[in-house]
């Protein structure tokens, strides 16, 4: 299996991590030290060498941070993690509720004054600057030094030496030569020498590759410098290039990681650097060698997320084929009686239909298997320990995907098993329609994420209720799951453009009881001017995901026209793209689960 069900982290071993932590930052006299969930590299998803916040602390969550002083350590966690962090962690830990709480708020209220060590290789220039501006005049400083979780990890995992390889042109759909001179021409235009690539995501998008260092995510750890003339050097470990064959023509240069600051100090012009992926440890090169730079957006970001006709086409066949993976699924769960599975069983039985295919390249994460209480986990991850029975009377909540050669996918459905309360169909019923008005939304240009989440909060809003997570993130093409820099989310102020791939994830979570999300992933594409436009031109999103909505969760009432419109046309255009490619069986199961309502 792709999936591991070993518990990755106990409490128990939270005290003892800690109080070693704290006899290092006594050694070197200082205060606090930060211990983030990022690497070098600054992707979202770290390998198990870095995965320090873990190791100190227990919480497994794909974001936070943990501030440790001498007499109180603060774990910062968003909103989808708040309940899990309190199962993880021991009591020497303290959850602190962020970004409402911010470090610098936190720092000063809780150490007063005092010199906080910070390892400059796992934090951004962004984030620092930012981080500094807050504590100025508090009487509290940042001191970068050594990374203090290292020194006490003593079994602390190898870092990843995954094979880099080359990413086909009949999937990428542009050449690496072809992306690199268009992030070289902008650089000439804004008269700079050269830019610093450090993100995974990036490094593999612009030269066409795909890597082995981040489970589940084709990604491969190292720097790109590329130049105004398109000349590319790539700072990778050789062990890690030995499988790329002829795919690099001479316009690629190879060095070794520790050769990055002599590199930089031949650069004579200006250097563009993007503050919120850039570490400081790389700064600090570029200030010792006396280096100019600027701070600009990672040229690939865009280009990367804007997908082009031929990753849109490759994406629509994947998403189908992973659409009839679900719906061979869904059919099993519905056959099952009441009490035969586990969460395991279920995550299992998923991994193993797509397996099937034979095209499967990995699971795009791991699965988010929830059935009861579990599903009002927003991340949950089932293990030995917390796995249960799916039981008649709950929800069962199913976040998975897929990363196939042709295209990465993310689905959620939660399906009803046996009958449901009223309290459980209404939530089901808001979180449909706010994933309905989003899939009917049509916009002008310019309008971002923050301008168009609340359409998918109203349902929930009029009756009290709101999720805690964003309502979508980007997503990468055979690349990672969470991509940016487009989400639909309160904060994101970055323009929807064509060819951006999104979720659209509206949920809702009841502690201690159920959890609903209803997914599917849509792309910005052009929609057409009715006759009394006043636009020049306006986005409408096209639904990538075909798979069908539990109808027994849904009241019937509670939707509009419009909506039961959306819906059945929706679940009829499953019927039409699915049936061919399903079992006998799976097939007359779709034909019930598709009827009108």
């Amino acid at each position: 299996m792709f999936q591991s069900f070993d518990q990755a982290t106990t409490p128990e071993h939270g005290p003892m991590r800690l109080a070693q932590l704290r006899a290092e930052m006594k050694r070197d006299g200082i205060d606090g030290f930060i211990i983030p969930r990022s690497d070098k590299y600054q992707g979202e998803y770290v390998a198990p060498h870095d995965e320090r916040l873990a190791w100190l602390t227990g919480f497994t969550g794909s974001a936070g941070f943990c501030i440790a002083l001498h007499s109180e350590a603060g774990v910062f966690i968003d909103g989808r993690y708040r309940v899990q962090v309190k199962a993880q962690v021991a009591s020497c830990f303290t959850p602190v509720h962020w970004p409402e709480t911010t470090p610098a708020d936190w720092l000063k209220s809780t150490l007063g004054t005092g010199v906080v060590g910070i390892d400059p290789w796992l934090h951004t220039i962004g984030e620092i600057e930012t981080l500094k501006k807050a504590l100025a005049s508090s009487g509290i400083t940042l001191k970068f030094c050594d990374n203090l979780v290292d020194r006490i990890w003593l079994d602390q995992p190898a870092p990843p030496m995954g094979k880099i390889a080359a990413y086909p042109l009949e999937f990428a759909g542009v050449s690496y030569q072809e992306k690199c001179e268009k992030v070289a021409a902008e650089l000439r235009q804004n008269n700079q020498e050269a830019a610093i690539i450090t993100l995974p995501d990036s490094l593999c998008w612009l030269l066409n590759v795909r890597g082995g260092d981040v489970a589940h995510n084709p990604v491969a750890h190292g720097f790109v410098v590329i130049d105004k003339n398109a000349h590319v050097k790539l700072f990778a470990h050789a062990e890690k290039l030995d499988q790329l064959g002829d795919h690099f023509a001479n316009d690629v240069a190879f060095f070794d990681p520790e050769d990055l600051e002599p590199e930089l100090t031949k650069i004579s012009g200006m250097i563009s650097v993007d503050g919120d992926s850039l570490p400081v440890a790389i700064e600090q090169m570029l200030t010792k060698a006396g280096k100019a730079y600027k701070i600009a957006q990672d040229p690939c970001a865009l280009p990367k997320a804007r997908k082009n006709p031929v990753e849109i086409e490759k994406a629509r066949e994947s998403h189908l084929r992973d659409a009839s993976v679900m719906c061979e699924f869904l059919a099993w769960v519905d056959a099952q009686p009441y009490g035969s599975l586990t969460e395991i069983d279920v995550a299992k039985q998923l991994e193993t239909m797509r397996r099937a295919t034979g095209l499967l390249i990995d699971i795009s994460f791991d699965s988010i298997v929830g059935s009861g209480p579990n599903a009002a986990l927003p991340h949950y991850r089932v293990d030995t320990e917390s796995n249960r029975t799916v039981n008649e009377g709950e929800v069962l909540l199913v976040d998975s995907g897929g990363q196939y050669l042709d295209g990465t996918t993310d689905i959620t459905r939660t399906i009803a098993i046996g009958a449901q309360p009223d309290e459980v169909k209404r939530a089901f019923t808001r979180v449909l329609k706010g994933m309905i008005a989003i899939s009917r939304l049509k916009f002008p240009k310019g309008i971002a994420g923050c301008d168009l989440d609340a359409f998918a909060r109203v349902a929930l809003w009029s009756a009290g209720q709101d999720f805690n997570h964003g309502t979508g993130h980007g997503v990468g093409h055979y690349l990672s799951v969470h991509e940016g820099p487009q989400r639909l989310s309160r904060i994101s102020k970055v323009p929807f453009e064509q060819g951006m791939f999104l979720s659209n994830e509206p949920g809702f979570y009841k502690e201690g009881h159920f959890g609903i999300r209803t997914e599917n992933l849509i792309i910005v594409q052009p929609a057409e001017l009715g006759p009394d436009a006043n636009l020049g031109a306006i986005f409408e999103f096209e639904t990538l995901t075909y798979v069908p909505i539990d109808r027994r969760m849904i009241i019937r009432e509670m939707l509009n026209s419009d909506e039961l419109t959306w819906l059945n046309a929706y679940h009829k255009t499953c019927r039409d793209k699915m049936n061919t490619r399903l079992s006998k069986e799976t097939a007359l199961w779709l034909d019930q689960a598709t009827q009108p309502m």
